[in-house]
C-alpha cells in the first residue's frame, strides 16, 4: 500500500519503531510545515472509520487564517461497539467538566487545522494517544476555537483495525483526571487524620476546619503544581500560590457552611466531612484546570510582566509582604 501512494506522488515518512501516534502526528505537521508551508491540513484515522465525502467536508470547512480547528463528530447511532459508545461518552463528561464546552465526538481521529496552527500544535508536549485529547484541552487556553462538522459513524468489523488499547491508553487519555483524583484523595486523607485530631483536642469546629485546610491544602498545591497539571510550573511560584490559596479560601467558606449543615442535620463529623469534600471536587479541578494553572499564554505572560514592572517602579520586591 505504501508503495503504491509513493508511486502516486505522495510523500512517504516515517522511521523505525512505534513512537505514539501523538509523536506520528506532529512528525507530519513539521514535514508540511518545512516542505509545504501555508498549507491548510486534515487528518484521518486509517481504521475505515471516516469516507472521502466526509474528509473533504472537512478540508472545505478549514478557513484559511482562521484561529479555529474543525472537528469531524460522529452520532454514534446504529451498530456502534460498546466500547467505543462508553469510552466517548465518558470522554465527553468530563471534557464539558473541565472545559464548559460540550463537544459531541472528542475522540474523533478526522480533523482539520488552519496552516497557521502548525507551530502550536507541534508544541504540545504528550506523544501518544492522549495527544489529540490534550489538543482539544489545551485549544481555547491558547486562542483557538472548535468548530464541527457532523459526519458519518462508520464501524468496519467492529473497529478490529483499530490499535487503541482500552485499558492502557484509556489511562493515558484520562491521565489529568486521574491524577488530581489521586492528589485530591491523598490531600482529603490528610485534611481527615488532621480534622479528626483537632475535633479531639478542641471544641471548635471552625479551629478543626481552618486547621486541616491549611495543612492539606499546602500538599495539595505541590502535588498539583509539580506533578497533576501539565503548565503547573508555567507561572511563578508565588502568583500560583496566590491564586490557588484564594480558592482555598472560597472553597473552605463553603466546606465550613456545608459541615455546619449537616452537624444541624444531627449528621456525625466525618460522615459530613467525606460528603462536603465530595460535593466540593468537582469545582476545585474545574478552576484550577480552567484558571490556576492553564496554559500560560503570551497575552497573560506580558500581562503578568507588566504588573511585576509596575510594582518595581513602586519600589516593591518580589516575595515582599506589603499591606
Amino acid at each position: 500500500m505504501f508503495d503504491g501512494v509513493k508511486a502516486l506522488g505522495c510523500h512517504f515518512i516515517g522511521y523505525s519503531r512505534n513512537r505514539g501516534k501523538g509523536f506520528a502526528l506532529k512528525t507530519g505537521f513539521g514535514f508540511i510545515a518545512d516542505h509545504l508551508p501555508d498549507r491548510n491540513v486534515v487528518c484521518a484515522d486509517s481504521d475505515g472509520q471516516h469516507t472521502i465525502v466526509d474528509i473533504l467536508r472537512v478540508a472545505a470547512a478549514v478557513q484559511p487564517g482562521s484561529p479555529a480547528l474543525v472537528l469531524g463528530t460522529r452520532n454514534f447511532t446504529g451498530n456502534v461497539p460498546a466500547r467505543s459508545k462508553f469510552g466517548n461518552s465518558a470522554t465527553r463528561r468530563l471534557f464539558a467538566l473541565a472545559t464548559g464546552e460540550r463537544i459531541s465526538d472528542t475522540q474523533t481521529g478526522l480533523r482539520g487545522y488552519p496552516a497557521a496552527m502548525l507551530p502550536w500544535l507541534r508544541s504540545v508536549r504528550v506523544e501518544r494517544y492522549e495527544y489529540e485529547l490534550n489538543l482539544l484541552l489545551e485549544a481555547k487556553q491558547a486562542g483557538f476555537a472548535i468548530n464541527t462538522v457532523d459526519i458519518a459513524t462508520v464501524y468496519l468489523d467492529h473497529n478490529s483495525g483499530s490499535h487503541f488499547r482500552p485499558v492502557a491508553d484509556s489511562v493515558r487519555i484520562y491521565a489529568p483526571l486521574l491524577k488530581f483524583l489521586v492528589s485530591s484523595f491523598t490531600a482529603f486523607l490528610v485534611d481527615t487524620v488532621v480534622f479528626l485530631l483537632l475535633t479531639l483536642v478542641t471544641d471548635s469546629l471552625l479551629l478543626a476546619v481552618v486547621g486541616a485546610r491549611a495543612v492539606s491544602s499546602a500538599v495539595n498545591f505541590l502535588v498539583n503544581r509539580e506533578v497533576v497539571f501539565q503548565h503547573g510550573r508555567d507561572r511563578p511560584a508565588a502568583a500560583a500560590g496566590l491564586r490557588y490559596f484564594g480558592l482555598v479560601l472560597v472553597l473552605l467558606a463553603a466546606n465550613y457552611g456545608l459541615i455546619s449543615a449537616l452537624d444541624s442535620l444531627s449528621v456525625a463529623a466525618l460522615p459530613a466531612k467525606i460528603l462536603a469534600e465530595i460535593a466540593l471536587l468537582a469545582v476545585s479541578y474545574v478552576v484550577q484546570q480552567r484558571f490556576l494553572f492553564s496554559r500560560r499564554t503570551a497575552r497573560s505572560a506580558a500581562r503578568e510582566d507588566e504588573n511585576q514592572s509596575l510594582d518595581l517602579s513602586r519600589g516593591h520586591h518580589p516575595g515582599t509582604l506589603r499591606q
